[in-house]
C-alpha cells in the first residue's frame, strides 16, 4: 500500500479531512460519513455500515488502487476490484460473487 494511501485510510478511519496530492477525504460530521476524491472526483462514499464505490470517470490504475486500499482497510476480507481483460470487476466476498464494476455499488 502506498504512503498516501495509509494516510487516506487513517484520515478515513479518524474522520478527519485530508488533502495530499490528487487525494481529499472529507468528513461530513451531519451525516456521519466520509467521501473520498480523486482529482477532485468522487470515488468512495464510507458510512457506519457500508462502503460506496466509484470510478470518478477514469478506469486507472490509481483509481482502482485507491479503491483496493479503501476495501481492505474498511471492507471484508477479500473484496476487491480487478481487471481482466481491460473490464472492470467487483468481488463481494460477503455476497460470495464476482460482477462487472458498476459506479455506486455497495458493500454493506
Amino acid at each position: 500500500m502506498r504512503k498516501i494511501e495509509r494516510q487516506m485510510n487513517d484520515a478515513i478511519a479518524s474522520g478527519n479531512n485530508l488533502t495530499n496530492g490528487n487525494t481529499t477525504v472529507t468528513y461530513d460530521a451531519k451525516l456521519d460519513t466520509v467521501k473520498v476524491f480523486l482529482y477532485g472526483n468522487l470515488i468512495a462514499e464510507l458510512g457506519d455500515y457500508f462502503v460506496q464505490i466509484f470510478d470518478g470517470g477514469f478506469k486507472s490504475a490509481t483509481t482502482k488502487s485507491r479503491l483496493n486500499a479503501i476495501l481492505h482497510a474498511n471492507g471484508c476480507d477479500g473484496d476487491r476490484v480487478f481487471q481482466k481483460g481491460g473490464e472492470w470487476f467487483i468481488t463481494d466476498t460477503q455476497k460470495g460473487q464476482v460482477i462487472p464494476f458498476r459506479n455506486g455499488y455497495v458493500f454493506a
